[in-house]
């Protein structure tokens, strides 16, 4: 999970370094299918992890997402016509987090009463919720080290409902690839159940310092490169030089979507800056849709 490529930045923590010798230079065939080059450092990178929560802490999109997500998921009722040892007997919805980072999303949903699956790639990522967990206060979340377009290990319909924030989906190189995990998704998340993801929005470049030449550059790498396309891009960020990151049209979303069994339910349109919701006649900064299966039982 990470920010569009020119949002102010704070100053990157010094690199640990500590990687495991899996850095970005690592032969293609080597690298998890759909992860480029500067993501992989990003997921074995400790001092990313480490400083994850400090980096977002004054993100203002971290504060839209998360009210967002408590109007779409508010938290269990106790049924109060129950006897109290059994008030808590009903199966409590289970909730997958795809890309979960360090429980930004996990910890509050699984406060709130229900199961939580936090899934990500990063094994570091997950260590940071681990050792959260230590604390006796702490609510309990399951975790899974996977890629997002390797998710064969679920079977299907586990899940009541996903989610997959703060531009994940943006970090799954290539179309086809992005269209594999949106396919796992619906094939675990149970029919009516819902789905919401956040992605950065690709015009948002236009109101960006050389954001025009971006946009062409993109655009010419999509003509001349075979795994190029359209929206992508690779900038520094934390200390990593190729960080790699799709910026989505609404319009390429909405077909991703439709193609692999969603059926968009709602759509937020998000300010540039990410503070709140763009006015109508503004370009949005990113999009937050809510989509549902249309798979049947």
């Amino acid at each position: 999970m990470n920010q569009p490529p020119n949002w102010p930045s704070k100053n990157p923590p010094a690199r640990s370094g500590k990687n495991y010798g899996l850095s970005g230079s690592v032969a293609r065939w080597r690298r998890p299918i759909g992860v480029a080059e500067g993501t992989w450092d990003y997921v074995t990178d400790r001092s990313i992890a480490d400083h994850y929560d400090a980096f977002v802490a004054d993100t203002p999109l971290c504060r839209v997402d998360e009210s967002i997500l408590r109007e779409i998921h508010p938290g269990i009722k106790k049924d109060s016509t129950r006897a109290p040892e059994t008030a808590d007997s009903p199966r409590k919805p289970l909730i997958f987090d795809f890309g979960c980072g360090t429980g930004r999303a996990a910890f509050p949903l699984a406060l709130r009463g229900y199961e939580v699956l936090g899934i990500d790639l990063s094994q570091e990522m997950l260590r940071v919720i681990q050792a959260k967990q230590s604390a006796p206060s702490s609510p309990k979340i399951g975790t899974l080290r996977a890629n997002l377009v390797q998710l064969e290990c679920l079977a299907k319909d586990t899940a009541d409902h996903g989610l997959c924030l703060f531009s994940t989906l943006g970090m799954i190189q290539n179309r086809r690839h992005r269209r594999t995990f949106l396919r796992h998704a619906n094939r675990i998340i149970k029919p009516g159940g819902g789905l919401l993801i956040h992605v950065h929005n690709r015009w948002a470049a236009l109101r960006e310092y050389h954001g025009i030449r971006a946009l062409l550059k993109s655009w010419l790498n999509a003509t001349r490169e075979k795994d190029s396309e359209f929206g992508d891009t690779c900038y520094a960020y934390r200390g990593l030089e190729k960080m790699f990151m799709h910026r989505f049209s609404q319009r390429e979303l909405r077909a991703d979507l439709d193609v692999t069994g969603w059926e968009v339910s709602r759509l937020w349109r998000i300010s540039i800056d990410g503070s709140g919701m763009a006015h109508p006649a503004a370009i949005a900064g990113g999009f937050f849709f809510h989509a549902k299966s249309t798979r049947s039982k």
